[in-house]
């Protein structure tokens, strides 16, 4: 076992059935409203395939450096053993949506912007790009808590990294949900659900922005 996965596996691993769960609420009730079923979709840095298991599309396509991606992927999920930033196995504007969770903080400025190229390549004319990451305008005490946190991004630098980088930010949700599952919060599905419900709640403990963004075609 590599650093990677050493990292992933004590990161992750007693939460990993829970996020499968939490996913799949996510997923039903939020994400999906952004991908239509008959879509290609791109999940990069997928980790444990939270999310490519549990969004509806046509095409499913599950990227991240670490090869236990493999044994993650669900049924008929293409999985791709590869860098962000050269995503060479992927054709030019073959995808309608990609995604992208607590990940960007974790590359240098530069792969940020090589990331963001290459997932404009890969997308098609209007393709969306889905964004959830923390926002260190509100967990700055606990933002450096995992060692691989590289890079300090809020909800407006990022936005900005979009947009000066071919996309246009359509919705963008400062504090969307909690900072991490290793909070004081209880692991519940049916709190998700309802916090779901209740846009007034994120104002109290949401952590992470979303952001949604489309391709810009020039």
């Amino acid at each position: 076992m590599d650093n990677l996965e050493k990292m992933y596996d004590r990161r992750f691993g007693e939460d990993i059935e829970f996020r499968k769960k939490m996913y799949k609420v996510l997923c039903g009730r939020f994400f999906q409203k952004y991908i239509p079923e008959d879509s290609t979709v791109l999940d990069i840095a997928a980790g444990y395939c939270e999310f490519t298991n549990n969004i509806k599309a046509k095409r499913k396509i599950a990227l991240d450096r670490n090869s236990d991606v493999k044994k993650f992927a669900g049924s008929g999920v293409e999985t791709i053993v590869a860098d962000s930033t050269d995503m060479k196995q992927i054709a030019d504007g073959t995808v309608d949506a990609a995604f992208a969770s607590n990940f960007f903080e974790h590359l240098s400025r530069e792969d940020i912007v090589k990331t963001i190229c290459e997932i404009r390549r890969v997308l098609k004319k209007g393709g969306k790009l889905l964004v959830l990451q923390p926002n260190i305008r509100y967990c700055y005490k606990d933002y450096w808590m995992f060692f691989d946190h590289i890079t300090p991004l809020d909800d407006r630098s990022m936005s900005e990294a979009l947009e000066i980088n071919g996309f246009g930010v359509k919705e963008c949700i400062p504090r969307f949900l909690p900072y991490t599952t290793k909070g004081k919060l209880p692991k519940s599905v049916l709190l998700l659900k309802l916090y779901l419900m209740l846009p007034f709640a994120r104002m109290i403990i949401g952590r992470q922005a979303f952001i949604y963004a489309e391709k810009i075609w020039t």
